[in-house]
């Protein structure tokens, strides 16, 4: 079992930055591709970035490439989501979301095993 820890949320102004960080424990870290996603108010949980055990492949939302950085620390056990020129249209719960295989940096939630209880992130205009 893998249990995750989201961090880093909170309230910031359109164009600041947030950082959001995952620890997970249970399981080896390098053995987990690692992913992000998002959910607004009445909306559906939606892919946000991903990374692979190694960091050697990430993948993008179009609507935060460019904007957001996803990396992973294996010896601290931990994957961050560098979140810069925020807007209002990013708030939203961020999750953080574990894959038994390590490769995996896909878009589907369906190819996660384990989540993240969430942490809000609220941008004003």
């Amino acid at each position: 079992q893998v249990q995750l820890v989201e961090s880093g949320g909170g309230l910031v102004q359109a164009g600041g930055s947030l950082r959001l960080s995952c620890a997970a424990s249970g399981r080896t870290f390098s053995t987990l591709g690692m992913g992000w996603f998002r959910q607004a108010p009445g909306k559906e949980r939606v892919f946000v970035a991903a990374i692979s055990w190694n960091g050697g492949s990430t993948d993008y939302a179009d609507s935060v490439k460019g904007r957001f950085i996803i990396s992973r620390d294996n010896a601290k056990n931990t994957v961050y989501l560098q979140m810069n020129s925020l807007k209002p249209e990013d708030t939203a719960v961020y999750y953080c979301a574990a894959s038994v295989d390590r490769y995996y940096t896909g878009r589907t939630y369906l190819g996660y095993n384990y989540w993240g209880q969430g942490t809000q992130v609220t941008v004003s205009s």
